[in-house]
């Protein structure tokens, strides 16, 4: 009898995250099952004008968020030190990476944190757990960690203006797909 002599498969960056924001989802729907409320997706009293408006609203503010991303990195240094520090801690990400951790994030965190945490803890308290779990390795990620907060209050109140996920889903979809390129694409010069 031969032994398989083959190294091991490593699990994919694609699978990886798919696994880790399905298991985000799966919590939050958990949550709202607990919570007697299977429906994460949606608010009492959601209109459909108000889920066509969702998607729109959420490109403008997306763009919106990336035009003031591009504009901090171009005009101050630390922003700079922590686009670069984002592209060491990446590595190399292609186009199909970029778009699955963009779809993935967006969908697992929005249905975690707006969908399930908002309405269980508030928005300032969704927006706050929301920033605690970007918090980077250093004090120089502190910037991404107040920006995450700040759009948590952002997302939030978009889900509570609009009564449902689609205008968060697609802001935070737009945000990480264009900025997760714009970094793995962008080798800005260092200090």
């Amino acid at each position: 009898m031969e032994l398989d002599r083959r190294p091991p498969e490593r699990i994919s960056r694609a699978a990886l995250v798919l696994g880790l924001y399905g298991a985000l989802a799966l919590l939050a729907v958990g949550i709202g099952a607990v919570r007697g409320n299977l429906n994460i997706v949606q608010l009492p009293g959601s209109t459909p004008e108000r889920f066509l408006l969702g998607p729109l609203l959420g490109i403008a503010v997306g763009l919106l968020v990336v035009f003031l991303t591009r504009l901090t990195v171009h005009r101050f240094d630390w922003a700079r030190r922590l686009h670069r520090s984002f592209r060491g801690l990446l590595g190399s990400l292609g186009a199909r990476d970029v778009l699955v951790l963009g779809l993935a994030s967006s969908i697992g965190e929005e249905l975690f944190f707006r969908g399930a945490m908002l309405p269980w803890l508030g928005l300032w308290g969704s927006a706050l757990v929301f920033a605690l779990l970007h918090i980077g390795p250093g004090v120089r990620y502190l910037p991404w960690t107040l920006s995450a907060f700040i759009m948590g209050v952002v997302l939030g109140e978009m889900f509570i203006v609009l009564g449902d996920l689609s205008g968060p889903v697609v802001a935070h979809f737009t945000i990480n797909y264009l900025n997760l390129g714009y970094i793995t694409r962008v080798d800005l010069p260092g200090d």
